[in-house]
């Protein structure tokens, strides 16, 4: 019977209600949905593009090269009058079509054979050709065509620490090290932007050296990224917003990468860095090799190289820390 003052029968009142509920559910999905699309759209709009590729033809896998670069004219260091932008941070992150995912590290002073000029530090191959000639020498090296590039201004490392609330950074000595003023407490500490990018660059204060700095430099990017919640951040827009703000800013590309592509890169930022992932260097025989003419260099261990290079295309080798301090 319709029940009073209402002139409608309880099925269809129900069938109303439940077209409501499902009205509502659609807006809510739609919401939730265009906030992202929108967001990759108005962020894809931000990136910097730089010619970076090769053109060489592919490997297996999906290789990018990240740089962190130091040039004085971005306020990221100390104006020392050096011109131009060399590079502390080289890291080769490879996805292998199976196997586990591998970030490692490069240091600036890695003895290599460099297109075009006489064998050198491979922080040289930046400095001389930028982006392109830091390619092709990692290419000639590593034997593994580079399918993306990203370059990170070390200026920005502050703002992208700062957009994220801060980090977690551990390390087990005291260190005042006036050339990257990094005053440090030895323990963990929650640190904002400026004490991450020192602790990130901190060299001569190391025993280790390049090697301990690499190490350092992944536990910034593993912090950073173990802060960077999907599903939090979808409840909040306005921290959506102030990340990739930060990061396009930092951040100069290949001229194909997208922001659809940097998410995958983030991705295996995080798979490497994980229990399933590899992290560290390739096998260095001495980190004091002295070629003559270049000063004191880094080597890698030219009869390991060329195994260890296949390995990581494959996916061949166990999970965990590879390479490291040579063996005295």
């Amino acid at each position: 019977m319709p029940t009073p003052g209402d002139g409608q029968q309880p099925g269809r009142r129900r069938r109303g209600r439940r077209a409501l509920v499902i009205s509502v559910v659609a807006i809510v999905l739609i919401a939730l949905l265009a906030w992202p699309i929108g967001l990759v759209m108005w962020a894809d709009g931000k990136i910097q593009h730089t010619d970076a590729l090769s053109g060489a033809k592919g490997t297996d896998g999906t290789t990018y090269l990240l740089t962190g670069s130091d040039s004085r004219a971005d306020g990221g260091v100390k104006d020392d009058g050096t011109k131009g932008a060399r590079t502390d941070t080289i890291l080769l992150l490879h996805v292998p079509d199976h196997g586990p995912t591998a970030l490692i590290s490069l240091p600036r002073d890695t003895y290599v054979e460099i297109p075009g000029h006489d064998a050198n530090k491979i922080n040289a191959a930046f400095a001389w050709g930028g982006a392109p000639l830091l390619v092709k020498t990692v290419e000639g090296m590593s034997g593994l065509t580079i399918d993306h590039y990203a370059e990170i201004g070390m200026a920005g490392v502050k703002d992208v620490v700062d957009s994220v609330g801060g980090v977690r950074l551990c390390y087990d000595k005291s260190v005042k090290d006036p050339d990257s003023r990094l005053k440090w407490k030895k323990g963990c500490h929650e640190v904002h932007g400026k004490t991450a990018l020192a602790f990130a660059r901190m060299r001569k204060a190391d025993a280790e050296g390049d090697i301990g700095r690499a190490e350092r430099q992944r536990q910034l990017v593993s912090a950073i990224m173990g802060k960077v919640e999907p599903k939090s951040l979808v409840l909040h827009p306005s921290r959506q917003v102030a990340l990739i703000d930060a990061a396009t800013g930092a951040l100069t590309v290949d001229e194909s990468m997208g922001m659809i592509d940097m998410g995958k890169m983030a991705l295996a930022f995080k798979a490497a860095n994980g229990k399933g992932g590899i992290t560290g260097t390739p096998p260095l025989s001495s980190i004091d090799y002295r070629p003559g003419g270049v000063g004191s260099t880094v080597q890698i261990d030219p009869d390991k190289a060329a195994a260890f290079w296949v390995a990581i295309r494959d996916g061949e080798l166990e999970p965990g820390k590879v390479g490291g301090m040579p063996n005295a």
